[in-house]
């Protein structure tokens, strides 16, 4: 099976351009998200870090 897929690859023209096009979106989409988590203010890291604890809106585990 994998003979065949690569073998179908290989007749392709210009395969290799699409690994590269990956690599360079994951590398982009991570360099921003380690941008992001060093210079986010640690206000805002608390304030999100406590929503999941917060009760707003009555659920069922709230109300028995």
């Amino acid at each position: 099976m994998l003979k065949f897929v690569k073998g179908y690859m290989e007749n392709i023209e210009g395969v290799a351009t699409y690994p590269m096009i990956s690599l360079l979106i994951f590398f982009v989409f991570f360099t921003v998200l380690f941008w992001w988590v060093f210079t986010a203010s640690k206000e805002h890291i608390q304030e999100v870090s406590q929503l999941p604890l917060e009760s707003d809106n009555p659920t069922k585990e709230n109300l028995l």
